[in-house]
């Protein structure tokens, strides 16, 4: 059946949003838009992953968790992509937890659907290894930058980062969740913001973080918010979109 173009609202996910019109129209009758509420459980460690999430507004976080219970964020999905991404790696399952840290919604579709559209292979594969490429550059920057920079230029790195993929100044993030994200002490991040909110940088109250100046905010931050930046947009932002077969 031939989807119009003209009635369906525009995809809040970039991923989506950059498919084919081939490769949507084999797709949308598999989509399914559902909320994220927070702290919901998307998949845990040795589950099967069932379904991939594209998340709208929403930010996932993935989690390690170690033997004594203690955790730390392995990685951050926002708009820009995809949660599950090992199922077109050829692993049903993971180590890792992920889960709800912003609540809003996000796209739903079936693993073993979108393996099938992956094993096609043409535009949609090739998009998804770009976009497993430009996850590899974030994790290896994040690796040397928290062991190179400050927790100051940290913050600020990570923060410009989620405006970025929430697509809003303005969100809502808890201090241990951050502390987890950077692989540092809540104390760290305590003293990290505090040093922004009274430069004017940034407004921080009961966990509502507001961008006030995003242009000192980048001044602050280290350089490997605009390596993953820029590798990010090399790799997918000149993907076709739905105006394009």
């Amino acid at each position: 059946m031939s989807v119009d173009y003209n009635i369906l609202k525009p995809q809040a996910n970039k991923l989506l949003a950059a498919l084919s019109v081939s490769d949507y129209e084999r797709l949308v009758p598999h989509m399914k838009d559902v909320p994220l509420p927070f702290n919901q459980s998307i998949y845990e460690p040795g589950e099967p992953i069932t379904h991939v999430y594209f998340p709208h507004r929403s930010a996932i976080s993935i989690v390690t968790t170690m033997e004594d219970g203690s955790t730390v964020e392995a990685g951050f999905v926002g708009s820009e992509g995809m949660v599950g991404i090992t199922v077109i790696l050829g692993g049903d399952t993971t180590t890792t937890r992920a889960m709800v840290q912003i609540a809003d919604g996000g796209t739903q579709i079936n693993a073993d659907i979108l393996k099938t559209e992956f094993n096609r292979g043409g535009a949609l594969q090739s998009l998804l290894l770009r976009y497993v490429q430009a996850q590899y550059t974030e994790l290896g920057q994040g690796l040397a930058c928290n062991r190179l920079h400050t927790i100051e230029e940290r913050l600020a790195r990570w923060l410009l980062t989620v405006t970025d993929r929430l697509q809003s100044e303005d969100f809502l993030l808890t201090q241990e969740f951050i502390a987890q994200m950077l692989g540092v002490r809540r104390s760290g991040v305590t003293l990290a913001a505090s040093t922004l909110s009274r430069a004017g940088i940034i407004s921080y109250n009961r966990g509502r973080i507001n961008i006030l100046n995003r242009g000192i905010l980048e001044d602050t931050s280290c350089e490997c918010y605009q390596v993953i930046k820029n590798e990010f947009a090399r790799l997918l932002d000149n993907s076709p979109g739905h105006n394009s077969k």
